[in-house]
C-alpha cells in the first residue's frame, strides 16, 4: 500500500493530499531515509512523522486497504511522540 495512503488509513494524518504534501516537503521518513507518497508500506517498517514542532514515531503492525476508527490504531506501534 502506498505510503500516502496508509498515512490516511490508520489515521495518522487526516487526508491524503496533506498525507502526500507532507511526503514531498520530506515531513516523513521511513526506516531513517525520507520517503515519497508513492514508497509501499511493509509490516515492520518504522515511520517518522514531523508535524511543525512534534515527532511522532511508529512501527508499521498490519497493512489494510480500509479501517474503521476503531480499528485504525490497531495498524501501528507507537515508540514515540
Amino acid at each position: 500500500m502506498r505510503l500516502d495512503k496508509y498515512l490516511k488509513v490508520s489515521r495518522i494524518i487526516k487526508r491524503r493530499t496533506v498525507a502526500n504534501s507532507a511526503c514531498d516537503a520530506e515531513h516523513v521518513t521511513v526506516n531513517g531515509r525520507p520517503a515519497k507518497a508513492s514508497y509501499d508500506v511493509k509490516v515492520g517498517d518504522v515511520l517518522v512523522i514531523k508535524f511543525g514542532q512534534k515527532t511522532l514515531s511508529v512501527r508499521v503492525l498490519k497493512v489494510s486497504e480500509n479501517a474503521g476508527k476503531a480499528e485504525a490504531d490497531s495498524l501501528y506501534e507507537v515508540i514515540s511522540g
